[in-house]
């Protein structure tokens, strides 16, 4: 990276000293297999779990309660903890051996680790959103085939056991659909990645984007919604509410091209003229 660049990003964001300090001291204390494997491991787990928290902790805050979409139906003490027993085995059992991978993948692509080499802010901003587009459109014709009625009720039924979606169901699936429906995420860095930070990046973006759709609360303000065509919490809690429709992962207009997102349009057609007749 340009010295200029980093001395800019000094001067500007008060992070970057701190992170700078961060990053050299990890990599001068760590090896490139313990900060690609174990540290990769750690990232996603703390990520996921942590932005999780929010919406797990909104269930006992009643100021939070007229937020929830499907309002009616509750979160059970039972329910949560289905979901977290498979998450676990997802994690640990399918997840973790692939994120394993992470070492080998970087050193067959010689893809860097030192602090000189992360790409610009604008850069990795811009990667991380051709990421988002290229996940989306992976999960938009995988997603809809795995809604087949020839293989539904193998697969993609597991996930759709909670019809009011809350954090943690983000990654509640069956094994194969993990596999399936993350090649997008794998898609997205065989394309774009030239640094270690990028993959850590875009789980960052990617947990968030998918946690962020199934917390079941549609809250008023949310940085998410300035991405352009983002989809949002009402739009995927509306998938899990009908099965049909509204297919995407992220953003809106592969649903609206193909026009599977007609259904959630009647859906919102409808709930506004109760709402003008109730007014």
């Amino acid at each position: 990276m340009d010295s200029s660049i980093l001395v800019n990003m000094t001067t500007l964001n008060p992070l970057a000293a701190p992170f700078e300090s961060f990053w050299r001291s990890t990599t001068e204390r760590y090896t490139k297999f313990q900060i690609a494997t174990v540290g990769s491991i750690l990232v996603h787990e703390i990520l996921y779990f942590g932005i999780c928290l929010p919406g797990f902790l909104c269930q006992f805050l009643p100021l939070m309660h007229k937020y929830k979409i499907q309002g009616e139906k509750r979160e059970s003490f039972e329910q949560q903890w289905k979901c977290f027993k498979l998450l676990m085995f997802n994690h640990f059992f399918v997840q973790v051996p692939l994120i394993s991978g992470t070492y080998a993948f970087t050193e067959l692509m010689s893809i860097p680790y030192n602090y000189e080499a992360i790409p610009a802010w604008y850069i990795l901003l811009l990667k991380l959103y051709g990421s988002l587009m290229i996940e989306d459109t992976w999960h938009y014709f995988l997603h809809r085939l795995l809604h087949h009625k020839s293989i539904y009720k193998f697969v993609h039924k597991v996930h759709h056991h909670f019809q009011a979606p809350f954090g943690m169901v983000a990654e509640y699936a069956h094994w194969i659909e993990t596999l399936v429906l993350g090649m997008g995420f794998f898609i997205a860095i065989l394309l774009f990645c030239d640094h270690v930070i990028f993959m850590w990046a875009w789980v960052t973006v990617r947990l968030m984007e998918t946690i962020d759709v199934h917390n079941g609360y549609s809250l008023p303000l949310n940085p998410l919604h300035l991405l352009p065509f983002y989809a949002g919490v009402e739009y995927h809690d509306f998938h899990h509410m009908n099965f049909n429709g509204n297919y995407s992962s992220t953003f809106t207009y592969w649903d609206w091209i193909f026009g599977t997102d007609r259904q959630y349009k009647e859906y919102l057609a409808k709930k506004k003229e109760k709402t003008l007749k109730a007014d």
